[in-house]
């Protein structure tokens, strides 16, 4: 309603393009769960085992390896809670998702960036060199990344899990890819992990880590980037651990961090795969034929997505902040940004056919 305000127009004559949101809402389930809430003045299972155990059937793991948060943002801030001192060191890849810079600056880490490739492809080598340097705690790692939807092979992959450092796969957006998660293999690579934790306590939660090997199924996975669920308002998530750390991320959750509307919320939705595939298939479907468009517009430079969103870089002669603030007078929203990253960019959420088809009238308007 405040964006509806300010933009003095109804909320249905708003195509909203710039949070990766799911347009077709979620399963009718979830709204006739809803409904019928029974108990909203009761304090929710601390412990989310109702949500856990459905996530342990569709992930195919064991719910004692998955931890329930509020969206992503607070289970990359939980771990680096309970891994990082002040003064430790994470790696960064930008461009990437901010909240791991962010997070990490409010838990007193530094913060050694390695930048990605043109093609935004992981510079293997510099993060190799950085980690011998800089003898960082954790990377980050999203796969496809936010925002420009590239994925990480598994020989990149391979040479990163072999460092000394704690690997934090982000898959937030892995339906879309095409890709079987790495989460699968969590299960069958336990033995191979080896962690060495000293200083840790339940009062100071410091926790050094030293993980050789760790497995490609340390992952981070939020329902409102899982666009096919369409929660993004209710901030609900999930991540898999080795048995090694959860333990110790559980003793650092808040007890009451997802409310029952989510967790009830979340149930309903798994109970409709049908429709979660189908939401999926036709946002992808949809993304194909918005990048074809954007490759037209004269003025942007598209690039492949594996994800529900496509980045394009805002070519000479158009400046993008005033692209994105043309679009918004008329009603269309995406994502401008002006990092030195990704200074001249933007980002186009996949919506609905005729949500593309109000963007291409109004980029061809101002073409």
């Amino acid at each position: 309603m405040i964006l509806s305000a300010r933009l003095g127009r109804k909320p249905e004559d708003i195509v909203k393009l710039d949070a990766n949101e799911n347009p077709y809402g979620p399963p009718p389930e979830v709204l006739e769960a809803l409904g019928t809430l029974k108990f909203p003045y009761i304090y929710p299972d601390p412990e989310s085992r109702r949500l856990r155990e459905a996530l342990a059937i569709d992930s195919g793991l064991e719910s004692d390896h998955i931890l329930v948060g509020c969206g992503a943002d607070e289970l990359i801030d939980l771990i680096m809670r309970c891994t990082l001192d002040p003064g430790d060191k994470i790696v960064d890849c930008p461009p990437t998702f901010t909240m791991y810079e962010f997070d990490a600056t409010v838990n007193g880490a530094l913060v050694t960036k390695v930048l990605r490739k043109p093609d935004f492809s992981l510079n293997v080598e510099l993060i190799v060199d950085a980690v011998r340097q800089e003898r960082p705690k954790c990377i980050f790692l999203t796969s496809p990344n936010n925002p420009d939807g590239s994925i990480i092979n598994d020989e990149d992959l391979l040479k990163i899990l072999e460092l000394p450092i704690l690997v934090v796969l982000d898959e937030a957006y892995i339906e879309f890819s095409g890709q079987e998660s790495r989460m699968k293999t969590l299960n069958q690579s336990q033995g191979g992990v080896r962690v060495e934790t000293c200083q840790l306590s339940y009062d100071s939660l410091a926790q050094y880590v030293i993980c050789n090997n760790i497995i490609p199924g340390f992952r981070m996975c939020a329902f409102p980037y899982y666009v096919a669920f369409g929660l993004a308002g209710l901030r609900v998530g999930y991540g898999a651990f080795p048995l090694s750390i959860i333990e110790y991320l559980w003793r650092a959750k808040q007890p009451y961090n997802v409310s029952v509307a989510a967790e009830v919320a979340a149930c309903a939705a798994l109970q409709n795969p049908t429709y979660l595939e189908n939401v999926k298939n036709a946002l992808v479907e949809e993304r194909e034929r918005l990048f074809k468009f954007l490759q037209e517009v004269p003025f942007l430079t598209p690039f492949p997505s594996h994800s529900n969103f496509v980045l394009c870089e805002v070519k000479s002669g158009m400046d993008a902040q005033k692209l994105k603030d043309d679009l918004a007078s008329m009603g269309v929203m995406v994502r401008h940004y002006n990092k030195k990253e990704l200074k001249g960019f933007i980002r186009v959420s996949v919506g609905k056919p005729e949500q593309t088809d109000i963007l291409m009238h109004c980029l061809k308007r101002l073409s």
